[in-house]
């Protein structure tokens, strides 16, 4: 909201004037308001591990991230590049396999990473689109350019949060919403619904799409309760799913329905116990050979994941370089590869200054915050490290940008990032908005929901009338 010599940034102006026109305590009872708009909502997220109800009410910020236009419009840009080039790579080491073959990222690499699916080799995916709601996490650089931290294309999580911050921001400081120009994500729901069905519409006029859930005990199950209810498709568990004759139907009051297209909110090991994991009950026993054999789509594509692991994230600008022949619009961060030996050597004389994460792990698990750590947790790092250095990847320790938050009655900087949601399918599709994550404890660079994190309601700006 600040410059560095603490001059209020122009579109933050508005905010800025509100702000100073209320009291501590007219904050604090609209802080409340929101919360008590989340509670009465079943706005919920669980914290495994924690000592207290796993279930609670995601917290969140009143006080909205406004991003102007021009900033806007580079993202949505670079993103649509990113995952347009994912996409690609996806297609290409499930069937030819020539970006290995030219030796542009490591076969090892690839065929060896845990999320990769021998058993999607050479399928048909509709568009090519394998990842059909990517949410990728970005950062603001010291320079004050955003760069990506880490693609999410496997079950992202998040936006129904976007959704339900947006609601609440509008009650919370409503006049300053309305005169600002913030540009709708009221549409989420529909162009969701529209991407899936464009995923089948080549065989059936208005395919059938279903939400796929693990259940009540997940952490995300308001969101895909959520979901389901604003694009009005059923929310269904594996034990509500029948395969006969390679084709899928949902149990219903009225007898079995055809599905064409499942939006999983279920991870790959868990779709089928024939194919993945025998001891799931999460998914339906045959979905996956009814989705070889072309009668359901699958969304996002099992081994999607492969194309996120964190070691192949290092080299996403040559493989947007390599397909698409442009450099990168946002640039990654540096990242240490600790299958190299002369890289693990580094990282290990160093572990105190880097964020050391498993590559295939996700949520804010499985990782060393350097400076936050302690001797013992660098030490046991360090032996996790030696063990199976193709597991790990480093970076650099990121101060993360900070943005304006209410925090006892004060408005105080927190560390925060930014995950925009992307839709393909037919087409990519940006959504003009954004959750943006919050380490609400002081100091912290956690932002994740699942370690304690918060969110708030992000606001793209539209372009002024006089640059259109």
């Amino acid at each position: 909201m600040l410059t560095p010599r603490g001059e209020v940034r122009p579109h933050y102006a508005a905010l800025s004037a509100r702000l100073s026109t209320l009291s501590p305590d007219e904050l604090a009872e609209r802080q409340k308001t929101q919360e008590r708009f989340f509670l009465l909502q079943g706005i919920t997220f669980t914290v495994y591990g924690a000592e207290s109800s796993t279930e609670r009410i995601i917290p969140t910020d009143i006080l909205p991230r406004i991003i102007p236009a021009a900033e806007w419009a580079k993202i949505e840009k670079g993103l649509t590049q990113r995952l347009q080039a994912l996409n690609m790579f996806l297609a290409d080491i499930y069937s030819e396999q020539q970006i290995l073959m030219d030796g542009v990222v490591p076969r090892e690499l690839v065929l060896q990473a845990p999320s990769y699916r021998r058993e999607m080799q050479n399928l048909y995916v509709p568009h090519k689109a394998y990842a059909n709601v990517c949410g990728s996490d970005l950062i603001r650089q010291p320079s004050g350019e955003f760069a990506v931290l880490e693609d999410n294309l496997r079950v992202p999580s998040g936006v129904s949060y976007m959704l339900a911050n947006r609601e609440a921001s509008k009650r919370v400081f409503p006049g300053t919403f309305r005169g600002a120009g913030v540009r709708s994500i009221d549409r989420y729901p529909d162009l969701l619904l529209a991407t899936l069905k464009s995923m089948a519409s080549d065989w059936r006029p208005d395919p059938q799409v279903v939400v796929l859930t693990p259940g009540v005990y997940n952490s995300a199950y308001y969101e895909h309760a959520y979901l389901a209810r604003l694009m009005g498709a059923p929310l269904v568990e594996g034990r509500d799913l029948v395969v006969h004759d390679n084709m899928v139907y949902m149990r219903t009051t009225t007898g079995l329905r055809r599905i064409d297209v499942i939006y999983r909110r279920v991870d790959d090991d868990f779709i089928d116990p024939l194919t993945f994991r025998r001891d799931s009950s999460l998914g339906a026993a045959g979905l996956f050979n009814a989705y070889r054999a072309g009668n359901v789509v699958i969304c996002n594509a099992p081994g999607t994941g492969v194309a996120d692991d964190k070691a192949v994230y290092a080299y996403v600008p040559e493989i947007i370089k390599y397909y698409l022949g442009e450099d990168a619009i946002l640039p990654n961060i540096e990242t240490f590869l600790c299958r190299e030996p002369s890289q693990l050597s580094h990282v290990l004389a160093n572990l105190d200054k880097f964020v050391v994460k498993a590559v295939g792990a996700s949520g804010g698990y499985g990782m060393l915050v350097g400076p936050h750590s302690t001797k013992a947790q660098q030490d046991a790092f360090a032996e996790a490290l030696r063990a199976d250095p193709n597991n790990y990847i480093a970076q650099p320790t990121i101060q993360l940008s900070t943005a304006p938050c209410l925090v006892d009655h004060a408005v105080e900087p927190r560390h925060v990032d930014l995950r925009p949601f992307i839709l393909s399918g037919e087409k990519i599709v940006v959504t003009p908005g954004a959750l943006t994550r919050v380490a609400l404890k002081k100091g912290s660079l956690v932002v994740n929901s699942s370690q304690g994190g918060g969110s708030k309601d992000t606001w793209v700006l539209s372009e002024p009338r006089g640059e259109r």
